[in-house]
């Protein structure tokens, strides 16, 4: 809920909607101005609600909030507007997690630079039961991120949001350079 805003004026003023024996009496009148002091801020909100849905028009705090509803987890030093953005695209990041795609996408809106993803992928069989496991090395993603200025990309924020869309046992290195 939305604190109390200074000299915010109801767009319902309860001392109107009293019965007429109420609108004389100096008592109701100010216990209701009282009232909607404390309700005035709720019919903002409830105005404009949808506006409070769309993470790009919401408060920042609101916008926050609306990130667990959609299962993302946010960093803290990450700006507002990168928050606003991931927010608004986390149900398409969400399609795309742990792929060369989603991971491409999520990094950029974190970086605005240029991504590209390595992933040593794929899957393996081994066609007699029991015997060793297919495959020599574990997986690895590699994340190469092209901006103007690497010394601006904390490496370990990014590395720690890539380890989040990869599963736990790949390997990741994240490279950046202009």
């Amino acid at each position: 809920m939305r604190s109390a805003v200074d000299d915010l004026v109801s767009p319902h003023p309860l001392g109107e909607r009293m019965p007429a024996v109420y609108t004389d009496d100096d008592f109701t009148q100010r216990f209701t101005q009282a009232l909607d002091e404390v309700l005035a801020p709720v019919f903002t909100v409830l105005d404009c609600f949808t506006a409070y849905l769309d993470p790009r028009l919401a408060p920042a705090d609101f916008t926050d909030w609306l990130a667990g509803w959609v299962a993302l987890d946010l960093d803290e030093s990450w700006s507002t507007a990168q928050r606003r953005e991931l927010v608004a695209r986390a149900v398409h990041l969400h399609r795309f997690r742990g792929t060369k795609k989603g991971i491409a996408e999520h990094v950029l809106l974190l970086t605005g630079g240029r991504v590209d993803v390595v992933d040593s992928g794929g899957t393996a069989t081994s066609s007699s039961a029991r015997g060793s496991m297919p495959g020599s090395s574990p997986g690895h993603v590699l994340v190469r991120i092209r901006v103007e200025d690497p010394d601006a990309v904390d490496r370990a924020r990014i590395t720690a949001a890539v380890r989040r869309m990869v599963p736990a046992h790949v390997a990741t290195t994240i490279e950046v350079t202009t």
